[in-house]
C-alpha cells in the first residue's frame, strides 16, 4: 500500500497553483509555434508572436501569464491501494491553493456565495475538486487554473439520439462561433458526450486536461476530433478573434455510456493560456 501524507499533497498543490500560472507546458509552446507557421493572416501572426513573447516573459519574470488566474480545478486520480495519512484530502488541497495564491501574489477570484453574498473568500478557495478511484497505487493530481472568459462561453445541451453526429457537430460549431473572441482564442475545445446532465460537463472539462496530440481511443471519436478542429479553424475567428486560420489549437472528446433516450453534449472552452500541471506520487 502506498502512503501519501497530506503535507505532500498541500505542498504539491501550492507549487502547482503558482507554476501553472507562470509556466506553460512544452507541448503548448510547440502548438503555438506550429500555429504561427501555418497562419496566413498577418494580424494573426502578430498576435501569435505576442502570445509566445508573453509566455516567455511570464516564465522569466515569474509573473502570471494572464491577470485572471482563475478558479482552481483539481482532479485527483487515487488508486484503491493508496492511503492518505495525516488529515483530510480536501482540506490539504484547499490549504495548498490558499498558500499558493497568497505566496504567488495571484488574483483571488472565488466568491463565497454565488448570488446573494458575493464576498471574495480571499484565498481562491474552495477549489473545485474531483476525485476518481482507480486500480493500483497511483496518486496523481492534475491542476487547472480556469479563467472565466472561456468558462462563460461553455455550453451544455441534452439532445435526443436522433440528433446524431450532425447534431453534436452543429452544437459544437455553434458554441465556438457564438463565443467569438470572448474565450481569448486560439482556444482548446473540450467536449463531453454521454453520461447524464451532471456528468457530461465534467467529461468536457476532463477532456481539456489531456495532453496535446492525444486522441480518443475509439477511432470514430478520434476522427471526429480532427474533423472538428479543421472545421472550427475554417470559421475564420482567428487569434483573439481578429481573423485567421488559428481559432483552436486542439479538440478533445471524452465519452461515457448514457440512457437510450438521451444524447448529452457539453462544450468546455479554454483560453490560449491553457494552464494545466500534473504532480504524481
Amino acid at each position: 500500500m502506498k502512503i501519501v501524507r497530506v503535507e505532500e499533497i498541500e505542498e504539491a498543490v501550492r507549487r502547482l497553483s503558482m507554476d501553472v500560472n507562470y509556466y506553460i507546458r512544452d507541448e503548448l509552446r510547440e502548438a503555438y509555434k506550429r500555429a504561427l507557421e501555418r497562419e496566413v493572416s498577418e494580424t494573426g501572426k502578430e498576435i501569435l508572436s505576442q502570445i509566445i513573447e508573453n509566455v516567455e516573459l511570464a516564465a522569466s519574470e515569474q509573473l502570471p501569464i494572464c491577470q485572471d488566474t482563475g478558479v482552481s480545478i483539481v482532479y485527483v486520480e487515487m488508486g484503491q491501494d493508496v492511503k492518505i495519512e495525516g488529515g483530510n484530502l480536501y482540506d490539504a488541497i484547499n490549504r495548498g491553493v490558499s498558500r499558493g495564491y497568497k505566496e504567488g501574489y495571484l488574483r483571488k477570484s472565488v466568491v463565497r456565495d454565488p448570488l446573494f453574498n458575493r464576498v471574495n473568500t480571499g484565498d481562491n478557495t474552495p477549489a473545485m475538486i474531483h476525485v476518481e478511484v482507480v486500480p493500483g497505487d497511483v496518486f496523481k493530481i492534475t491542476f487547472m487554473a480556469k479563467g472565466t472568459g472561456a468558462e462563460n462561453m461553455s455550453r451544455l445541451a441534452m439532445l435526443t439520439p436522433a440528433a446524431g453526429v450532425k447534431g453534436i457537430r452543429d452544437f459544437i460549431l455553434k458554441t465556438v462561433a457564438e463565443a467569438g473572441p470572448n474565450p481569448c482564442p486560439p482556444i482548446i475545445v473540450g467536449v463531453g458526450i454521454g453520461g447524464t446532465f451532471d456528468t457530461v460537463g465534467w467529461l468536457a472539462k476532463k477532456a481539456l486536461m489531456r495532453k496535446f496530440g492525444s486522441r480518443h481511443p475509439d477511432q470514430n471519436y478520434a476522427k471526429l476530433e480532427l474533423e472538428l478542429l479543421d472545421e472550427i479553424n475554417k470559421l475564420g475567428i482567428g487569434p483573439q478573434g481578429l481573423g485567421g486560420r488559428t481559432t483552436a489549437l486542439d479538440v478533445r472528446i471524452e465519452t461515457a455510456p448514457c440512457h437510450i433516450g438521451a444524447l448529452p453534449v457539453a462544450v468546455n472552452l479554454d483560453c490560449h493560456a491553457h494552464r494545466v500541471g500534473v504532480w504524481e506520487k
